[in-house]
């Protein structure tokens, strides 16, 4: 047998693995890294968050990445060349952080790289007929493996929408598998880049079925609106929206995009909801200058006005329903507070309530996604296949 077959045959049986789960987002602002210790696989799985660490990119990256990404006209050369170098860098970034907790390689099972979304494109968003749902991730999954001497799983995506499905959320399968309750209705809501969430109605009812979507944007229109105007990455702790007032006329061309009218499930990402929609509902609108603190307010509010409009349409009545929120968006308390003054039947928590650190969640669902590879049966999706599928490839050190 190949060594490296049979290294990977060992990790699979054992009762439970050390995983590295890596999450760069669409906000473009560094490498989320989250070791994990994951035991059993399935509805067995258990995981505990060991060590979490994100180590930011520096302003040059960010500026060649942001040229790549969601974009549709680019450099080939570029691309090949960010997809190799970011794949060193990440591995960079492990060595540091494993150098940092003293924790050795070779005591590490596998790495799960999410990489960096270029491009995501599901049907509905490209309107081709003969072309299937597609995203675009760079990161090397071989590169990765070779410099850290670590067996790592890398496109993740790729599977899902092999399989028929829209390459997002991801989140759902692990959502439902650890957090589903036998009495409490959940809905687990990420605001990253774009925010999405998954309704987990409690076991106990099974009249309901869980659900997962994008509901639009959550932080990037307002970094987009914020790096613009005030030069800054991202408005710390709400502060420019909170000087500005919402153009109520420019929320209500922007609520306008059919985006928001289609049904769920959904998926979207910053090929849509950039500045240039942005200007482009307004112009359209004949809505005149607005001041720039009130484009980030207004901003800021069209993620919670969506966002909230999306959990309405899961959650018809009154029933008891906890959000648990995770991502970046947790941390503006504008948006939080407008949250939950739209959602005031639900009582919104912070996901550490119920997991870990709620800045890690994305990077901990790909180490279970890996291991679900590795050591399960691989998960159900809501495709026309009943097939369960395994989400990952695999690249050797060796």
């Amino acid at each position: 047998m190949n060594p490296s077959v049979e290294k990977l045959y060992s990790i699979a049986q054992k009762p439970s693995r050390t995983v590295i789960g890596l999450m760069s987002g669409t906000s473009l602002d560094g490498l989320d890294i989250a070791l994990c210790q994951i035991n059993g696989s399935g509805n067995e799985t258990g995981v505990e968050l060991k060590n979490f660490k994100t180590i930011p990119y520096d302003s040059e990256l960010k500026k060649r990445l942001k040229a790549i990404s969601s974009v549709q006209q680019v450099s080939l050369k570029e691309v090949c060349l960010l997809h190799s170098k970011l794949a060193g860098l990440h591995a960079e970034f492990i060595l540091s952080a494993l150098e940092k907790w003293d924790i050795k390689p070779d005591q590490i099972d596998c790495i799960a790289s999410h990489g960096q979304t270029i491009y995501h494109a599901p049907k509905i968003q490209h309107r081709q007929d003969d072309s299937p749902n597609t995203t675009l991730q760079i990161g090397d999954g071989d590169h990765i493996a070779r410099k850290t001497g670590i067996l790592t799983i890398s496109d993740f995506r790729q599977k899902h929408t092999a399989a028929g499905g829209e390459g997002a959320p991801l989140a759902a399968p692990v959502d439902q598998m650890l957090f589903t309750h036998e009495s409490e209705n959940r809905i687990l809501l990420n605001i990253g880049g774009i925010a999405n969430f998954t309704y987990l109605p409690a076991s106990s009812n099974p009249d309901k079925a869980p659900i997962t979507t994008d509901t639009g944007p959550g932080n990037t229109l307002i970094d987009n609106a914020v790096q613009k105007y005030f030069d800054k990455d991202f408005d710390k702790n709400g502060r420019i929206a909170r000087q500005g007032s919402v153009n109520k006329t420019a929320l209500k061309a922007l609520k306008t995009d059919p985006y928001f009218k289609k049904s769920f499930p959904k998926t979207t990402g910053p090929e849509v909801f950039n500045l240039e929609w942005m200007q482009q509902r307004l112009d359209k609108s004949k809505v005149g200058d607005i001041p720039s603190e009130d484009i980030v307010a207004t901003l800021t509010r069209l993620s919670a006005d969506t966002i909230t409009e999306s959990v309405k349409k899961v959650v018809s009545d009154s029933q008891n329903i906890i959000i648990y929120v995770s991502g970046g968006g947790f941390h503006n308390p504008v948006l939080m507070d407008w949250l939950n003054e739209l959602l005031p039947d639900c009582h919104i928590l912070s996901f550490a309530k119920i997991g870990f650190d709620p800045d890690a969640k994305e990077a901990v669902i790909f180490a279970i996604l890996a291991n679900e590879l590795l050591a399960g049966e691989g998960f159900s999706i809501n495709t026309d296949s009943n097939k369960k599928v395994n989400f990952g490839k695999i690249s050797f050190p060796e």
